[in-house]
């Protein structure tokens, strides 16, 4: 296996309805790679993306990217051990040795796109 996960970095664009976003969460390698990880998630905003701060949709992409909130009857931590092992299987199945307790430790970067910064609030 080739390359370890150095970050993740979640991906913030203009998703396909008015006034939503799209996230896709990705893990950067040390070979310089990326694996995409999720590429189904986003959100909108009621108050439109004009009342959104840079800061509140990085905090807001970091929550959509996971872990999801546990299933009925389930605990945090139940929700979370599926969420990274999850990713790992994803790594593993792209050739990358991953550890989900060592993952949940490293930097998670958001880029959030020129055309989304355009129409964000001014801080």
């Amino acid at each position: 296996m080739a390359g370890s996960v150095d970050r993740f970095v979640t991906s913030v664009d203009l998703g396909r309805r008015t006034g939503s976003l799209s996230a896709r969460l990705a893990a950067k390698l040390s070979d310089g790679r990326h694996v995409t990880l999720l590429d189904d998630r986003g959100w909108s905003s009621s108050g439109g993306l004009a009342s959104q701060t840079v800061e509140q949709v990085e905090q807001t992409a970091r929550t959509v990217v996971g872990p999801d909130e546990p299933l009925s009857g389930g605990s945090w931590a139940e929700a979370e051990a599926a969420y990274w092992a999850m990713l790992g299987q994803k790594l593993k199945d792209a050739g990358v040795d991953a550890n989900g307790a060592e993952m949940a430790t490293l930097i998670h970067e958001v880029e959030i796109s020129d055309r989304v910064r355009s129409l964000l609030k001014s801080a």
